[in-house]
């Protein structure tokens, strides 16, 4: 029998506060540990494994992209990003894509885009709007832009050039805009993921379309977490009907391999021209491979569909058997992307879940999130409410 297994990294900066296992393989919605101890993945590597693990199709395809070229830089043409940016292209009514590898850069990315914008026109001091509850990353500029103070403190002075506003109040946002000539732009998640799965309503960004359409500013949808698929349209403002000008995209994009993306639409398409921005990894063929295996293999199996059915039936089941439980505040969501959310702090859940071989994660503290492949059958929904419920009911009693 092998002996347990102890996981530490004395050498590793703390900046993460671990679940103590180290995760070794795995197969669909199934982890395994460097113990053997089993898994029912609903964190999907945080909205990441789109594809799930070792997928019959996706890695025998990455597996001889890496036998050919992995990397060669942007010095060089790689037909793969043209490939990849028709087929996100042909699924937004957009224009062009700029490839990176992280949300994080995506966002930088149409930040810098934004101001630029601005500063085309003559506008010195470019303002763009932003969202209380908003998480758009962990650089000096997209830490400026995102909401949570345990992100922004610190670390010293933070970008100017963000104007915060509430969710879903277009008359919040018409009133803090008035009269200022150095608005740009909207910056918005249509489902705000780190700040605890707060929708945009599709009204609201309709009315915000119309608002940018009316003041040459631009519309700029932070898709990282709530795109590709995740909702069960291909992004999740296609369930308002409009298009934006400006659209980030990352994790789920590459089903685990590193890829991130601006797309744009018109106006904003042209605004970056050499120089103006540029990345070393990405675009390289291996992430532009993994990009479109994923859509060709998401299309080839129905997983559009298949995420709203498991979706909605994942989220009926979470309300059956968890909405009458005293503590259990809402249960809300599109597709496979759900919060559960909690009537005081839960992240103790995330060790106990582990154990009980359940993987999920907690935002905003009190918001179990649930994000898993889109391949999870009903079957494995049933096993995540099983294995969820008496560890929120224990919780909550507590």
């Amino acid at each position: 029998m092998t002996a347990f297994i102890e996981v530490a990294e004395p050498h590793v900066m703390t900046t993460y506060g671990r679940v103590p296992i180290a995760l070794e393989r795995g197969q669909g919605c199934r982890l395994w540990d460097v113990n053997g101890k089993e898994y029912l993945d609903a964190l999907g590597g945080i909205a990441v494994n789109t594809l799930g693990h070792n997928h019959p199709k996706f890695v025998p395809a990455i597996q001889e992209q890496v036998a050919k070229l992995i990397h060669c830089s942007n010095y060089y043409y790689v037909p793969g990003q043209e490939k990849l940016a028709t087929l996100l292209t042909e699924r937004t009514q957009m224009d062009k894509a700029f490839f990176c590898s992280t949300g994080l850069e995506a966002n930088e990315a149409a930040i810098k885009l934004a101001r630029k914008y601005g500063v085309d026109k003559g506008i010195a001091d470019p303002v763009i709007v932003v969202y209380e509850h908003a998480f758009h990353g962990r650089s000096l500029g997209t830490m400026s832009a995102t909401a949570n103070p345990k992100v922004r403190e610190g670390f010293g002075p933070l970008l100017d050039g963000f104007l915060r506003i509430p969710a879903n109040d277009i008359e919040a946002l018409k009133k803090a805009t008035e009269g200022n000539p150095n608005i740009v732009g909207v910056m918005m998640e249509p489902i705000q993921g780190e700040g605890g799965l707060h929708p945009m309503r599709a009204e609201y960004m309709q009315q915000v379309r119309a608002l940018c359409d009316a003041n040459d500013w631009l519309m700029i949808l932070d898709e990282v977490q709530s795109g590709m698929g995740r909702t069960g349209k291909w992004f999740a403002h296609q369930w308002a009907g409009i298009v934006p000008d400006v659209m980030s995209l990352a994790k789920g994009l590459g089903s685990g391999v590193p890829v991130g993306a601006v797309v744009a639409k018109g106006k904003a398409a042209e605004v970056l021209k050499p120089g103006n921005h540029g990345t070393t990894f990405g675009g390289n063929p291996l992430s532009m491979r993994a990009g479109i295996e994923t859509i060709r293999i998401m299309e080839e199996d129905g997983l559009l569909a298949h995420t709203t059915k498991v979706g909605a039936h994942l989220k009926a089941k979470l309300k059956q058997e968890l909405g009458s439980i005293p503590g259990v505040v809402d249960v809300r969501g599109e597709g496979l992307i759900i919060g559960i959310e909690l009537a005081k702090s839960c992240g103790v859940l995330l060790e106990r879940a582990a154990a009980a071989g359940l993987l999920f994660s907690v935002t905003a503290d009190t918001v179990v999130r649930l994000v898993p492949p889109l391949i999870m059958t009903e079957a494995e929904a049933d096993e995540v409410v099983a294995k969820l419920k008496p560890l929120v009911q224990q919780f909550l009693a507590e």
